[in-house]
Parts: structure tokens; C-alpha cells; sequence
């Protein structure tokens, strides 16, 4: 190891450094893109952000394409990319791509309950092969230590025509094709169980390989997000990771910053990554700092941001332009989704809901919220309503 390296893994992981109590974004399969972390980034500013999750293998050997669930911008820092898949030699080459593309930490999936990805052994079907659990761990971090020792990436296996895409997005990016290199910390996101609870015993096993953070949705994969989140399991797993140098997260059911300040309070868990919660309410992590504070200080009640109905349509019409600048206008259908969540929790939300799902353009948008105030609905709605008023019903998430 050369002594930059040496320095470098001396280095504190972010995680560590970051206030408590943390309250991130948590990676969610098909919602978080870089169009929307980075209106996130703009209007709330989380204290971390996930990336999709993105198969190893696509990384390493998939179509260029699928390497744009790794876009991301400077304002979302510090982003995590989130990784999945069940190959340990995958694994060690492609964390020499995420830290190529100067991520600042490297987040295993090990809960996602997705059919396809589970019953291949990837996701969570990881917490059925405890072993294999480990060697993509290990495999990942050693992909880590060997890229910031001075590593290439072509040395690690990826082809030169993939560094080369590597390098032209840091450009786009940052302006500069390389970035220093440095320790990045693994993570893990993952879930209760399989088809039963195991928390405590399969967080001891996860422990072995001291992540800088476990990430706990509360249920099982057999349930997906079927019945309430189990808080009491979460915080068993932070009763086994205390004393550690290990963080764990608590995920599941959060709508508002109030339920925030509950779960951490009541079930001692070091932070809460927020999925559905933020659908529709990309603003949802302003009052952080207050919850912040009402924790350390016991305090049990926190009133949510108010935002007026203009200012939701100001983001609405700024989210579609970035989905279009970001992934461009032939993808368009897949921010309607967004923009369904955005029309809630107020009066002719339904209408302007039905109009917004078949919206193809960021003027398609514009045009429409022009129409709805022409009509005076923005004059006789109330000015500001409760983010818990509006927080939206989804079950798109990757754990």
C-alpha cells in the first residue's frame, strides 16, 4: 500500500461525522433517479442520499444505458450508491467503478423482496446464504481498499471502453475525468428476515464484518409491505449493535419528521432513512435540524413543514424540467408517477391527478398548473397544509 493509501485509509467515514440524529433518503428502486435526488437535494436537503440500486453485473458488463442509475450531482453529497447482486467477484470490480465515480460510500442491498432479484439469491435472498453474505462484503471492500491503494480499474477487470464512460460522466459531472482516491464505507440495507423474523441473529452475522452502517426496514421479505413495520424487531437489531462502532438505521412507515422524532426516541436507533414519506414532498427533510433537537432534548411534539399549494407548484414544474435535462424527454412517463404523488391533500387534486399521469413534457406540466390557477384553485385553497396531510400511499421501494 503506497503511503497516500495508507493516509487515505485513515480517513473517517462520513457516516460518523454526520449529526445525529441522521435522517437520509433511502434508496427506492424506480423513484429515486438522479432527477429526483437532486430536486431532494435542492428543497430538503437529506443528510444522505441512496442511489437506485444497480445490478454488479450491469455495472460491469451491462449496456451503457443501465450505468445512469449511477448519475448523480455534487448537491446530493454525500450520495451512497446502493449495489446489488450475488457474485463476489462482481462485486470487488464493480466497487472499483463506484469509487472511480467518486461516490462517497458503497451500500449493499440485502432486502429487496422482489421475486426476480430474491429467488436468484440476490437482494434478500442474501440473508438465506450467510456465507455469501460475507464474501460480497468482503469482496466490496477489498475492491475498495485495492482502488484507493492505486488500483486502476482496468486492473480490477472493467474494459477500457467502460472506464472511459466511467470517466466521462465525472466529467459532465465535475469537470474532471478522475477522482482522488480514497476509503470509501460499505453499508448494508437489508430486512427482518425472509419468511420469519431472525433480526438479532442475522445482524450479529452482519456485525462480523463491522459496516459502517446496517439499514433495517421493518418487515420480512415474505411480507414485501404488506401489514405495519415492526419497530420493536428494529430496535432489537439496535440492541445488538450498540456498543459497535457500527450505526444502525431504522426504515419503515415514515411520513412525517414527528414520526421521526417518535421512532428514535422510542426505539434507539442512531437514525431513520425516509422512503415514502418523501413521495410527492421532496421539501420533507427541511425541519431535520428541529427534529434534531427535539430529540436530544425529549421534546414529543414537532409540526411539519407548511408549504403553500404555489410553492408545490413551482417544484412540480422544476422536478419535470430536471427528470427531462437529466434523463431526458423520451423517458418522460416515468415522472408521471411523480406527479401523481405531487396532486394530494387538496381540493381538485383528484382531476389535476388525472390530467398530470398523461402529461409527456415538462410544458405539458406547466400548461396544466396554469390552467388549474386560471380556474382560482390555488386562490380558494388554504395557504399552507401539514406535510402528514399530504404524505402519499406508495409501495415502490427496493427494501
Amino acid at each position: 500500500m503506497t503511503n497516500d493509501a495508507g493516509r487515505l485509509a485513515m480517513d473517517v467515514p462520513f457516516w460518523w461525522i454526520l449529526p445525529r440524529t441522521i435522517i437520509g433518503l433511502s434508496p427506492m428502486d424506480g423513484v429515486t433517479d438522479a432527477a429526483f435526488r437532486r430536486v431532494v437535494a435542492t428543497e430538503g436537503v437529506p443528510d444522505v442520499t441512496f442511489t437506485e440500486f444497480t445490478s454488479v453485473g450491469d455495472i460491469c458488463r451491462g449496456p451503457d444505458f443501465l450505468l445512469s442509475s449511477l448519475v448523480y450531482s455534487e448537491l446530493e453529497r454525500p450520495v451512497v450508491a446502493q449495489l446489488y447482486g450475488k457474485d463476489p467477484d462482481l462485486f470487488y470490480e464493480a466497487a472499483h467503478a463506484v469509487c472511480e465515480l467518486g461516490f462517497d460510500g458503497l451500500d449493499i442491498n440485502m432486502g429487496c423482496p422482489s421475486r426476480n432479484v430474491a429467488s436468484s439469491g440476490s437482494g434478500g435472498g442474501l440473508i438465506r446464504s450467510p456465507d455469501l453474505a460475507h464474501a460480497v462484503m468482503r469482496a466490496a471492500r477489498q475492491g475498495i481498499r485495492d482502488w484507493a491503494a492505486g488500483q486502476p480499474p482496468a486492473g480490477a477487470g472493467l474494459t477500457s471502453a467502460r472506464v472511459d464512460l466511467l470517466h466521462s460522466m465525472n466529467l459532465r459531472r465535475c469537470g474532471l475525468p478522475v477522482c482522488p482516491r480514497r476509503i470509501i464505507p460499505l453499508s448494508v440495507k437489508t430486512r427482518l428476515g425472509y419468511d420469519s423474523v431472525i433480526i438479532e441473529r442475522w445482524v450479529s452475522h452482519l456485525l462480523e464484518e463491522q459496516p459502517a452502517v446496517i439499514s433495517v426496514h421493518g418487515r420480512t421479505l415474505e411480507q414485501m409491505y404488506r401489514g405495519e413495520a415492526d419497530w420493536n424487531a428494529i430496535e432489537r437489531a439496535a440492541c445488538v449493535v450498540r456498543g459497535s462502532k457500527t450505526l444502525l438505521l431504522g426504515n419503515g412507515d415514515v411520513r412525517s419528521l414527528q414520526e421521526v422524532v417518535h421512532r428514535v426516541q422510542a426505539h434507539g436507533v442512531d437514525g431513520v432513512l425516509v422512503g415514502r414519506g418523501v413521495l410527492g414532498s421532496p421539501w420533507f427533510f427541511r425541519m431535520k435540524d428541529a427534529a434534531r433537537t427535539a430529540v436530544r432534548e425529549g421534546i414529543s411534539t414537532l409540526l411539519d413543514e407548511e408549504v403553500s399549494l404555489r410553492e408545490r407548484f413551482r417544484v412540480m414544474v422544476d422536478h419535470a424540467r430536471q427528470f427531462e435535462a437529466v434523463m431526458g424527454v423520451d423517458r418522460f412517463p416515468r415522472m408521471r408517477k411523480h406527479l401523481g404523488w405531487y396532486c394530494k391533500g387538496f381540493p381538485s387534486a383528484a382531476a389535476m391527478r388525472a390530467r398530470m399521469v398523461c402529461a409527456s413534457n415538462s410544458e405539458d406540466v406547466r400548461r396544466i398548473l396554469a390552467e388549474f390557477d386560471a380556474g382560482n384553485l390555488i386562490a380558494s385553497t388554504p395557504a399552507t397544509r401539514s406535510l402528514s396531510d399530504v404524505a402519499p400511499r406508495c409501495a415502490v421501494s427496493c427494501t
